[in-house]
């Protein structure tokens, strides 16, 4: 397995893979997310290549010196191999050179399943940042 930051020639198989994957809704939010973060900062955005393709994603940012793991994917065919471990390892490595001050996991309704990988990883609770602004449009 080889982990690299993704390139322009990845788009097509990576965003098959978030097809199959993820839920239609989750899909699309995480779509605009990643053309988002690719226009901010490509390197906060890691690839997982085995077998001469895309099995795995993972998406980060840094805010407020502070870093996100956003969505992690890794293909049906390929989980429960160490992929989304070593995908994690592999970012938070980035964004200790980078010396944020605080790494979290974005603990959307979208991530909660996978919750458990971080926790296997040493995350705690206190790292998962649970955003509400879905409440928000309730009381608008």
């Amino acid at each position: 397995m080889l982990l690299r930051t993704f390139q322009l020639s990845d788009y097509a198989p990576v965003t098959e893979l978030l097809a199959e994957v993820l839920t239609e809704s989750c899909y699309d939010e995480t779509i605009g997310a990643l053309a988002r973060q690719l226009k901010w900062d490509s390197d906060l955005v890691t690839v997982a290549e085995a077998d001469e393709q895309i099995v795995g994603i993972i998406i980060g940012t840094i805010d407020n010196n502070k870093g996100y793991y956003y969505r992690i994917a890794v293909g049906q065919a390929y989980q429960r191999r160490g992929i989304g471990k070593a995908l994690v390892e592999n970012l938070k490595q980035k964004f200790v050179q980078r010396k944020v001050s605080r790494i979290l996991v974005t603990a959307d309704p979208h991530n909660e399943p996978i919750l458990p990988l971080y926790e296997s990883l040493g995350y705690r609770a206190t790292d998962f940042l649970r955003s509400f602004s879905k409440l928000s449009i309730m009381n608008g």
